[in-house]
């Protein structure tokens, strides 16, 4: 039975660990999740690694929401760079769902944003874990996790060197 971490945080106004939960349930089985919450993005690196360390967890998603203001991006990035060394140390890998409060016009719209790419990632999560090939037989596709998919940059994107 595989283990996937999930860290959210409370500054976050959208539950997106919750969503993605929901969401990895409804795709398939064969794991279970152990769920940390912290207060803030900064928090979410070592939550990462202690749910490699102590839970044996084999992936993690990071859910944050970085605020609008110049402090709140230098801390999201300060957090990525966490979660990189994280992913690193114990070359595992830690999905970063991030959503900055300014991609949304509107309370509406974010909370949509959250929603749908919390759960995009959390397929990808499951497919890193159980099938690996659906990212491959979808790379050089544009896909995108939240708004709309950009698609292939040239017809067939990388279709043509499909194996």
């Amino acid at each position: 039975m595989k283990k996937i971490g999930i860290v959210d945080t409370t500054f976050a106004r959208y539950d997106m660990a919750g969503s993605a939960i929901d969401e990895l349930y409804a795709y398939g089985t064969g794991f279970v999740v152990e769920r940390y919450t912290v207060p803030g993005i900064k928090d979410i690196p070592v939550a990462c690694k202690i749910l490699f360390e102590d839970y044996q967890c084999d992936l993690v998603m990071a859910f944050g929401m970085p605020g609008p203001m110049p402090v709140d991006k230098m801390s999201a990035q300060i957090a990525s760079t966490g979660i990189m060394e994280v992913q690193l140390q114990e070359k595992m890998h830690i999905i970063e769902v991030f959503v900055h409060e300014d991609e949304a016009k509107n309370d509406a719209e974010l909370a949509w944003l959250c929603d749908r790419r919390a759960r995009e990632h959390a397929l990808n999560a499951y497919n890193l874990l159980f099938d690996r090939d659906r990212l491959t037989r979808n790379a050089g596709m544009g896909l995108r996790q939240g708004f709309e998919d950009k698609g292939p940059a040239t017809e067939g994107g990388s279709g043509s060197h499909k194996h």
